[in-house]
């Protein structure tokens, strides 16, 4: 009798404390990689309880390679942590076996890279730790010492732990700039160790950010921005012992993940769009929208960046200004729209084409990604007034002026000579008839003096679908500080640009999405743009497959990271709804009303 009373005392002492607990579903969710011996899947325990312990969620990934189930999984993590284990077979990294190599598990192998991979594609945040930072490092094309003894007898410090020994400690030093040394709240660690393998060439985006004192990289670290860390001791053991300071990494990852849950959950709410790609240019009749592929866009990009619309420019170089020249490019633009309405057909169970906001909410609402046609250069919409309700109907919802020379519509930004001084009277009448037919004008390319006469002639608010601040880096390709208050003000909206060369200076010669530029490069342009037009007025319009990308945004995938940064700049969801589409789509709605 008395235990059963000291049974119930415990479970209403314990249902209280149940009451005021976090609830689960706001605990971020971190995967840990399982090995696997015999058939039965194992991790040490140390693993999850430091998780438990730093405020997350744990759950054990099985060794399995079916890549369906694995992404279906991957999917609601929102953490992924690559346990320790056997080494990692020297073929991946173009190696012949050491001699002294130890015990490999190919169907492990398998299994990780499969999952490490795909994490990085999702972006969500990673860490590795002994084997998870080795296979972090190989399998974005780093290479391995296979045998510390043997290969770096210069590496005096003891590594392994013998059978029977105490596990070898000592000090491990830290890039006082890097992102572990704050995780971790320490440039100094005494750590454990427990490897005869270490990091031997660095994978390029990655830097070496810890070492020993006998030199051995102990921790790795992305540098081109996407949230990859790798440590070479066990921090999980640490935990176990009591010690506070290996807790920290596991905080601060966990704080990672959960910013990255606060994103997807956001974008299960919101009506997120992308206003301008050049995905048509590289429509094929073999390429399918659902495959994977190395374009910046496509359906499972979309899929992995949360990314709910997707505008496809249909983009005409600028050729001769005569009759000859705009037959070709009306040409061009009526095969880029009818190669991209055949992909949407393709793939109707997957996509439809939307041509209004409320279209927009239904295909969401459906389980589909809504796409969107425009057309980049009226050079290709033709010479005739008549001709753009012509591609009105075909589901152009806007239209960008001009590209990188001047047309017999307006002057473009980057053309050195000014043939009409803005609008052509052309180019007045299509603003005119833009306005009737409910067609978006698109100031990007135009020059500030056509900037300023479709301000003044349009009656509806106008977009620049992907352009940057001028103020941040002087590009002709971007606004100024005086066009983006009078954007705003006339109630129009400033789509901020992904595009390297636009976002910073460049060696000579730089290709568009070729050059230095990162994500942080970006959100200078996008804060600036907000903090001076406002919070209404400014969105997001990347240039993917048109030049568009820098590191740590170089496809529809990694676009959740824009968001991640939005939340670690204080935004509201609120806000993040008006930047990712709200404020387009109120645009589009005002210009398409009669």
């Amino acid at each position: 009798m008395k235990n059963i009373v000291k049974k119930l005392l415990c479970l209403l002492l314990f249902v209280p404390a149940l009451a005021f607990a976090q609830p689960a579903s706001e605990r971020p969710v971190i995967g840990i990689s399982c090995g696997a011996t015999n058939g039965t899947a194992k991790l040490k325990l140390e693993y999850a309880e430091a998780v438990r312990k730093a405020g997350g969620t744990p759950v054990l990934i099985p060794v399995m390679t079916d890549s369906l189930v694995l992404r279906d999984m991957l999917y609601r993590l929102d953490g992924i942590i690559m346990s320790g284990g056997e080494d990692i077979a020297p073929s991946y990294y173009g190696e012949a076996p050491h001699a002294n190599l130890g015990k490999v598990n190919d169907f492990r192998d398998t299994f990780d890279i499969m999952v490490a991979r795909m994490a990085h594609d999702m972006n969500i945040p990673m860490l590795g730790i002994c084997r998870g930072m080795q296979l972090i490092n190989v399998i974005f094309g780093g290479t391995l010492v296979q045998d510390i003894p043997s290969q770096r007898p210069t590496w005096r410090l003891s590594h392994r732990a013998r059978s029977g020994e105490e596990p070898p400690m000592h000090e491990v030093k830290f890039e006082a700039d890097s992102q572990l040394a704050k995780m971790f709240g320490t440039k100094e660690l005494l750590t454990n160790s427990y490897h005869h393998q270490a990091v031997k060439d660095i994978a390029p985006g990655f830097r070496i950010v810890a070492r020993a004192s006998d030199s051995t990289p102990e921790a790795i670290e992305s540098v081109e921005e996407y949230p990859i860390w790798g440590v070479q001791f066990h921090p999980e053991k640490m935990v176990a012992e009591g010690n506070e300071t290996a807790l920290n990494i596991f905080k601060a990852f966990v704080r990672k993940a959960d910013t990255f849950r606060r994103a997807k959950d956001i974008h299960s709410r919101i009506l997120s769009i992308d206003s301008h790609t050049d995905a048509p240019g590289a429509f094929r009749n073999s390429y399918n929208m659902g495959n994977r592929t190395k374009r910046l866009v496509n359906i499972p990009k979309m899929e992995e960046g949360y990314l709910d619309g997707q505008y496809l420019a249909c983009w005409v170089r600028q050729r001769e200004n005569n009759e000859e020249g705009v037959k070709n490019a009306v040409a061009r633009a009526n095969l880029l729209i009818e190669r991209t309405l055949k992909q949407i057909e393709k793939n109707s169970d997957r996509v439809e084409l939307a041509r209004t906001p409320e279209d927009f909410a239904r295909i969401k609402a459906a389980g589909k990604k809504a796409i969107f046609l425009a057309i980049e250069n009226a050079y290709g919409v033709g010479s005739s007034i008549a001709d753009f309700e012509r591609v009105h109907k075909l589901g152009v919802t806007y239209i960008t002026l001009c590209h990188s020379l001047n047309n017999d519509y307006c002057d473009s930004s980057s053309d050195k000579t000014k043939r009409w001084k803005g609008l052509s009277p052309l180019g007045r009448e299509a603003v005119k008839e833009m306005n009737k037919l409910g067609i978006m004008i698109d100031v990007s390319h135009a020059s500030e003096d056509t900037f300023w006469q479709v301000l003044k002639y349009s009656k509806k608010p106008i977009i620049a679908s992907h352009s940057g601040s001028q103020a941040i880096f002087n590009h002709d390709r971007n606004l100024t500080d005086a066009q983006l208050k009078a954007l705003a003000k006339s109630g129009g909206v400033a789509q901020a640009t992904i595009v390297d060369i636009f976002a910073k200076k460049q060696a000579p010669n730089t290709a568009p999405g070729r050059g230095d530029a990162n994500l942080s490069d970006f959100m200078k342009h996008l804060l600036h743009m907000i903090k001076v037009a406002g919070v209404d007025h400014v969105g997001i319009g990347t240039d993917f497959d048109g030049g568009g990308g820098v590191k740590g945004c170089r496809g529809d995938n990694d676009l959740i990271n824009i968001t991640v940064r939005l939340l670690e700049e204080g935004f509201s969801e609120s806000d993040i709804a008006k930047i990712w589409g709200g404020n387009f789509l109120r645009v589009m709605k005002e210009v398409q009303s009669k």
